[in-house]
């Protein structure tokens, strides 16, 4: 069970688009290649199954969070304390 936990499982807002744009290119180039063999062999269903075999090789490189989308995480600030969350909302009341 501990391995499984110790999976990372986050992405950076850089590697989202990066898998996007890489999953949209994936598509397209599967989709045109199956509508043209599909046109040259005059068979429909080997469009569709080659547009097939580039979504499934589209979600094992995009779906996952290898590590290359995992290259520029973001640095958060740090928690506050209680007393200035309590000093803010005092000041906030005080100006109604």
């Amino acid at each position: 069970m501990d391995f499984i936990n110790s999976i990372p499982t986050h992405m950076d807002f850089e590697g989202q688009a990066r898998a996007e744009k890489l999953s949209r290119i994936i598509i397209t180039l599967f989709g045109v290649v199956g509508l043209t063999w599909g046109y040259i062999i005059q068979q429909f269903s080997q469009t569709v199954y080659i547009l097939g075999a580039g979504f499934v090789l589209a979600a094992l490189l995009t779906i996952p969070p290898w590590p290359l989308y995992r290259k520029k995480s973001l640095n958060w600030q740090a928690v506050r304390t209680s007393d200035c969350q309590h000093k803010e909302n005092t000041k906030k009341g005080k100006k109604k």
